[in-house]
């Protein structure tokens, strides 16, 4: 009988049907899965990050020796451990013979070129547990001017037919942004996203995370995460039939003490294989159809997958592997201390980064607008930006992780996805949360003592970044406002500004 050939499955590629087990044969192949140290530290990941992978992966290989596999697993706590997935690839090939590995591509540059550097035979799949395969949408990216994700989105609606009449969207309308924008109230009856009690082998990861990564930042426990597909399937359906529903209107809300509101959780499962985007899709989109989900809220998930999810995998491709490294604006301040949980008297800083700590999550208007936000105003490296959000959050692959932090927080890829950077002062915050009651600073104050940093850095960043942004159409009206204030009180505020910057980067509590 011939060698066989190694099936690599990689720990975000965790799905019966990926490529490359379809591509492989069960009675002469072997799959190799690999705990490693490289993957668990190339970035500080979360300790929760890291759990959820080690215990998905081992369910897993559960699942694919039940279905008629051999998986050749190794555990990072075995001595043998190569310490790589190139070195682990090695080593099986060694000890099976095999010369030729069979793996779908994997979401990170990184580990394409890895890949591709083995003195091995290399058959690479394409990864089409997407929706949009790297051809289609360079074919949409050709010869466009701009490329931005509404029309990308739209493309996508026509050619999976979700929430379409024919060739109209369903209502009307492509999306519901007017309808979506509501700040959120208490409510003891809101649904809490589904929660799972550890089995025995994810509590023999939990004291392996506990050991190995102790120290880094982030809080373990209560661990209670799905790490199957049939747990991540019971977490769709609660989503779907409890919280859905009053998603639409809350999308963008904050609130203290409440980290999910009506949020699904789903993207760490479905980033890691354990769900996919259609049928995710197809869940929502018959919710609807069956008149249990407003439009509103179906659409504006829907978008969420099939539009943004699909678009930046799509320009993280497109752009290549320097993408991460880019840095339009110039920023250079370090990452201050207060993101990995110093003292801060920034009320919206405290509970976002608190909220990261404990539960390696934070939806997606916490990300953009107080954590991103206040990384771009204050002109922070967008390099460490990028690696922060890589390390601390669950569903954080670097496909996507990457474009949503370099080009829709930072702007850092210089407009290639935003037509103009996510800035906002302390007003947008105070909007659409309620951060900013009994904060240390006032959102409402402009100037001196008590004036919230974002309302001072906010017009900082405009003047710093006039050359480049005075003559967008969508910022000349906020030039113009700038340029009406007198010019005592120009000064004032930059003064003002650049003094919290200098206290922050000494090390001063801010």
């Amino acid at each position: 009988m011939s060698a066989p050939r190694l099936v690599l499955v990689l720990g975000d590629q965790l799905s019966m049907d990926l490529s490359a087990l379809r591509a492989a044969d069960p009675a002469r192949d072997v799959v190799v899965m690999a705990e490693v140290m490289s993957e668990a530290t190339y970035v500080p990941h979360h300790p929760r990050k890291i759990a959820l992978i080690l215990s998905a992966m081992r369910h897993f290989a559960e699942t694919l020796r039940a279905a008629g596999w051999q998986v050749l697993y190794r555990r990072l706590e075995e001595a043998e451990n190569a310490g790589s997935i190139p070195a682990e690839l090695l080593a099986r090939a060694e000890d099976t013979g095999a010369q030729e590995v069979i793996a779908t591509e994997p979401g990170e540059w990184r580990l394409i070129e890895a890949l591709q550097d083995l003195p091995l035979t290399l058959h690479m799949q394409q990864d089409d547990r997407f929706l949009a395969s790297h051809a289609e949408f360079e074919a949409w990216a050709e010869g466009r001017k701009s490329l931005r994700m509404e029309y990308f989105y739209r493309q996508m609606r026509r050619r999976t037919g979700y929430l379409m009449e024919g060739e109209a969207p369903a209502g009307g309308k492509w999306n519901f942004d007017d309808q979506n924008r509501k700040p959120a109230t208490r409510d003891l009856l809101r649904a809490r996203p589904m929660q799972f009690t550890p089995d025995a082998i994810t509590e023999e990861v939990l004291s392996l995370v506990e050991a190995r990564f102790g120290d880094n930042f982030g809080t373990l426990r209560p661990f209670d995460l799905p790490v199957t597909q049939e747990q991540a399937r019971r977490a769709l359906t609660h989503f779907v039939t409890r919280l859905l529903p009053d998603f639409g209107p809350y999308q963008d809300a904050m609130l203290a003490g409440e980290p999910h509101l009506n949020h699904a959780l789903l993207s760490p499962a479905m980033n890691i294989g354990l769900l996919s985007p259609r049928e995710v899709c197809d869940a929502v989109a018959e919710a609807h159809a069956a008149g249990d989900v407003p439009l509103n809220s179906a659409e504006g998930f829907i978008r969420q997958v099939i539009g943004w999810r699909e678009y930046m995998r799509g320009i993280y491709f497109l752009e290549g592997p320097d993408y991460p490294r880019r840095n339009a604006l110039n920023h250079h301040r370090a990452l201050p201390p207060l993101y990995w949980g110093a003292k801060t008297h920034m009320a919206c800083l405290s509970e976002a980064v608190g909220q990261t700590r404990d539960l390696a999550y934070a939806h997606h208007i916490q990300r953009l607008m107080v954590t991103g936000n206040f990384a771009l105003l204050a002109g922070i490296n967008p390099g460490e930006v990028h690696e922060w959000y890589l390390s601390v959050y669950l569903d954080a692959v670097e496909w996507v992780e990457a474009p949503n932090t370099i080009g829709m927080s930072q702007f850092a890829d210089g407009g290639v996805i935003a037509s103009k950077p996510y800035v906002s002062s302390a007003n947008y915050i105070a909007k659409m949360s309620d951060y900013c009651e009994g904060c240390h600073y006032s959102a409402t104050t402009k100037l001196g003592e008590g004036a919230c940093p974002f309302n001072l850095l906010y017009w900082a960043f405009l003047d710093r970044h006039r050359d480049r942004f005075a003559a967008n159409p969508r910022m000349g009206q906020i030039y113009a406002t700038w340029d009406r204030m007198a010019a005592d009180k120009r000064a004032r505020i930059l003064q003002e500004a650049g003094d919290f910057l200098t206290r922050m980067s000494a090390g001063e509590t801010v």
